[in-house]
């Protein structure tokens, strides 16, 4: 197939091949590339990131909420010429989606972060950068300047100052403030799978590396003889403790102080866009647009904190209403480009998803993570030119019954 050869989704770039390498074909949803993953990952790396916590309520919950809503189609509105680009926070981007924060990526993908962040740049979506990373954010800016960057704050004024100003020297214009790890979630199902922070050598680790060899051999032994123990490189303004370390474990359990203070602190010394992400309720909403936050994320983390929590679709529309003109930014459960719509339709201006494209990295490298954005951009201008959609800006609630 040459260069030249691409997919044709109406109103993007079409920069990705027309199909994907041969290992990749039998990939056909994003579902797919979960159940590839958990063949190809070591269990306790695949619990790491599929998990959620205690009795993984909140993570099912996430998906059911989905089975809320039906749709009411339009019909002979001429969507030959449809487009999915949208604006958000100023940049234009092709999709109305993009890649979460996804902690320690380069842990079950070979230079993830960086993986992650190239497919997005090719396809014209935003990325963000976890905070809890094991590359630096430098090496990520420089290679993705639009990159976003996702942090984690204790409530100690200098850690903060130093964090976001690392970012702004690092070049990243849009900064993500995650707000809902006061304490580290409890992830029964990570210690189960032998998953743990920091991780402990065992003859139990050891056989899943060697039951797994092509991510022994390429993704983990080829990250330390080429770029020695991976380090979270990203909580400080410094390099911080390698995985294996345990001060890591202090390093991720002090943010139990944060509050509105420390919020007006980043708003008055980070000069580009602040999104503040882990917003389940319509006052916080409200208090962090006042603080000067410039878009709102609408999530549970994924399931990965609070059990029991709320679903963020369950409250998106009555954050929509207290944000105004504020664009609010939903996470939570994305798995087709019918949720994409439904979270739109809905109220949300911009979705972001982290899993699906942690295993797609995992299992296809930047190939396989360009597939995942291609599988939903197509499943969503399919889903648009069926509801009567030629742009994004029409849809609403009236495209959306209850079940």
């Amino acid at each position: 197939m040459s260069a030249s050869e691409t997919t044709s989704i109406p109103g993007t770039r079409a920069q990705a091949p027309a199909s994907p390498p041969s290992r990749l074909r039998h990939i056909l949803s994003l579902d797919d590339f979960e159940r590839a993953a958990e063949r190809y990952l070591p269990k306790p790396v695949f619990a790491y990131v599929s998990g959620g916590v205690e009795d993984n309520v909140s993570r099912e919950g996430n998906r059911a909420q989905f089975e809320r809503w039906r749709f009411v189609p339009r019909i002979l509105r001429g969507v030959g010429k449809r487009s999915q680009k949208t604006v958000l926070l100023g940049k234009e981007y092709d999709h109305p989606f993009g890649i979460a924060p996804i902690g320690i990526a380069a842990l079950y993908a070979y230079r993830g972060d960086l993986v992650l962040a190239r497919a997005a740049k090719a396809s014209g979506i935003p990325m963000a950068m976890s905070g809890s990373s094991l590359i630096r954010m430098e090496d990520v800016a420089a290679e993705a300047p639009d990159a976003w960057f996702q942090a984690y704050v204790t409530g100690e004024g200098k850690t903060i100052r130093e964090v976001v100003g690392r970012a702004a020297d690092a070049g990243f214009g849009t900064l993500v403030l995650t707000v809902d790890v006061p304490a580290s979630g409890n992830r029964e199902n990570n210690v189960r799978a032998g998953f743990s922070t920091p991780l402990r050598p065992s003859p139990s680790l050891a056989w899943q590396g060697i039951s797994h060899p092509g991510w022994l051999f390429g993704t983990f032994l080829k990250t330390i003889a080429r770029h020695g123990m991976p380090h979270f490189e990203n909580n400080y303004g410094r390099r911080g403790a390698p995985i294996l370390s345990s001060s890591v474990l202090r390093d991720f359990s002090d943010r139990g102080n944060l509050d509105w203070r420390h919020l007006e602190l980043i708003r008055g010394i980070w000069k580009g866009r602040l999104v503040v992400k882990g917003v389940l309720h319509p006052d916080d909403a409200r208090r962090a647009i006042e603080h000067g936050a410039d878009a709102i994320g609408v999530s549970n983390h994924g399931g990965r904190q609070l059990d029991h929590v709320v679903s963020p679709l369950a409250v998106l529309p009555d954050i929509v209403a207290a944000c105004g003109e504020v664009p609010v930014i939903f996470d939570s459960g994305i798995r087709r480009g019918t949720d994409v719509l439904k979270a739109l339709a809905l109220g949300a201006r911009f979705v972001m998803l982290g899993r699906p494209f942690g295993y797609a990295a995992s299992i296809g490298g930047e190939e396989g993570v360009r597939h995942a954005i291609r599988i939903l951009a197509t499943e969503v201008d399919r889903d648009m030119a069926m509801l009567g959609l030629r742009d994004l800006s029409e849809i609403s609630g009236d495209f959306l019954r209850p079940a």
